[in-house]
């Protein structure tokens, strides 16, 4: 595992997770939510249906953000970035991923174009899950339609 799959059209966008734990982190992205590791030890990277989540540790400076330190989140009431999960059937992604571990902050609630529900990792980073409900009104990936049940395209 020291190889990363090549680039798709030159550009990857990759979600990069600050960790206390990089192993335990790394666990929960592929046995809750089903990633599979690319790459570790450290950092660690997790494919996780068609992105990445870099999972390395906290530090200080360096020479290419001389004033940035990484850090966990210290206040798990407040967010600035998180990452969204779509799924095509939000009531089985929690019904699997509760049973794997995950500790949802409510059940699936609707909002006007989707059904939402949020968890977070190990070290408190918010991900949010949820499931398109009106393809007018909301993002929907190609060859996915409200009608067509989970598992199939």
């Amino acid at each position: 595992m020291a190889e990363l799959p090549p680039l798709p059209d030159a550009i990857v966008v990759n979600y990069f997770i600050v960790s206390d734990d990089v192993e335990r982190s790394a666990r929960f992205y592929t046995e809750v939510l089903g990633g599979r590791v690319v790459f570790s030890p450290v950092p660690t990277v997790v494919e996780l249906s068609n992105t990445f989540i870099v999972i390395n540790a906290g530090g200080g400076p360096t020479d290419d953000k001389p004033a940035v330190t990484l850090e966990t989140p210290r206040d798990p009431g407040r967010a600035s970035s998180f990452v969204n999960i779509r799924v095509k059937d939000i009531r089985a992604a929690y019904a699997a991923w509760t049973a794997r571990g995950a500790e949802f902050l409510t059940p699936p609630k609707q909002h006007p174009y989707e059904t939402r529900c949020y968890i977070r990792d190990p070290d408190g980073h918010l991900i949010e899950v949820g499931q398109t409900t009106d393809p007018e009104g909301d993002w929907m990936p190609a060859g996915w339609s409200p009608d067509t049940p989970a598992g199939e395209s």
